[in-house]
């Protein structure tokens, strides 16, 4: 995902990182997740000269379009802001009909799909029966949109609804019960379902056989994975091992702790509230081709797991698989060296996929 305050800005980093990562891994073509924020979402869904401009610069990059995260708004959001608008608020439904819009324009023609991830309804506080029934109308209205969309173009754009640490759907049988109102139990393609953050998992010691179980119980669709790990911290009571936590990431955004069998806390600055008796895990998307600081560990375990499960089977559960990496144990200052380390990363995600089975086209 390229944050961008404008058009200008995303066209820059498609130019620059994006294309570098794509000649560190030799690929003929490079998939890039993009976000919009509002604003550029409306200039794009009803400009077609800007859209043609964005069009031009994948081109040129030899990049292409199957995903988009539409969770923040704006690039100022921070904190809990991060989920508002919720989907309680018509400036939710706005920017991801517009979502919509412009992802079915940019969708490559051999995609069997395109995917927009979308937050977990809002914060958990306030909420309410009113708030849900909100919700509830919502995205009525936009899987309206996405039957429309299919009709007059003939490409399939889905949503995918993540569960996070804090939100109105944290945990991911939270979720099935909410999205199984939109399921296609008779072999069909659901339009709205789970956006599988396997980090959000990990924090929240989800059990990734479970969850596939309620999932497929409810026949929810796993529209979208994320993929990345999250840091635990075996023993809490390690003083050093409690400040290198409290130094991944940017307080600028949540950093949830979990404590395993136990309770959690909003950010890492309010841990001390926690009994430190057993593991904890923090809200931080980690690269899973290179250990975190010691005395940390990873969640590559839970990664491994529910690749398996995705895409290890006879047939696969997703066509989407999404690296989602934004904390690294060292600030990258130049796009090469941003690009050099996502290179590393897909290499390893790659050699994990071709494992699996799945073959290079």
């Amino acid at each position: 995902m390229h944050p961008a305050a404008d058009l200008d800005e995303l066209v820059a980093r498609l130019d620059g990182c994006s294309g570098l990562v794509r000649s560190a891994l030799d690929v003929p073509v490079l998939g890039v997740g993009l976000w919009f924020p509002h604003r550029l979402a409306d200039r794009l869904a009803n400009s077609p000269a800007s859209l043609s401009k964005l069009r031009r610069a994948l081109h040129r990059n030899h990049l292409e379009v199957v995903t988009v995260n539409g969770i923040p708004h704006t690039d100022k959001s921070a904190g809990t802001g991060l989920y508002c608008p919720d989907w309680t608020e018509s400036e939710r439904l706005r920017y991801t009909l517009d979502l919509v819009d412009v992802l079915a324009e940019l969708l490559p023609d051999d995609a069997s799909y395109g995917s927009i991830s979308t937050v977990p309804l809002a914060w958990r506080a306030p909420w309410s029966r009113a708030r849900n029934r909100a919700a509830r109308e919502a995205f009525d209205r936009v899987e309206q949109h996405l039957a429309r969309t299919e009709a007059r173009t003939g490409r399939q754009i889905r949503v995918a609804v993540e569960t996070e640490p804090g939100c109105v759907l944290e945990m991911i049988g939270q979720a099935a019960a909410w999205l199984d109102r939109y399921s296609r139990p008779y072999g069909g393609t659901s339009r709205i379902g789970l956006g599988l953050d396997v980090c959000h998992l990990a924090v929240q010691f989800e059990d990734p056989a479970e969850s596939f179980e309620l999932l497929w119980r409810a026949g929810v669709d796993v529209v979208k994975a994320q993929l990345s790990v999250a840091p635990t911290l075996v023993d809490p009571s390690d003083a050093s091992g409690r400040y290198v936590l409290g130094q991944l990431g940017r307080p600028k955004y949540l950093r949830q702790v979990r404590e395993w069998g136990g309770p959690g806390v909003d950010d890492v600055a309010q841990a001390s509230q926690l009994s430190g008796h057993a593991a904890w895990r923090m809200h931080a998307h980690l690269a899973a081709h290179t250990a975190p600081p010691p005395p940390l560990s990873a969640t590559t375990g839970v990664l491994d797991d529910c690749l398996a499960r995705l895409v290890g089977g006879g047939h696969p559960l997703t066509h989407h698989l999404e690296s989602e990496v934004y904390v690294w144990s060292r600030e990258a200052r130049t796009q090469q060296a941003l690009a050099k380390r996502l290179g590393k990363e897909l290499s390893w995600l790659r050699n994990r996929l071709t494992a699996l089975g799945l073959q290079e086209v």
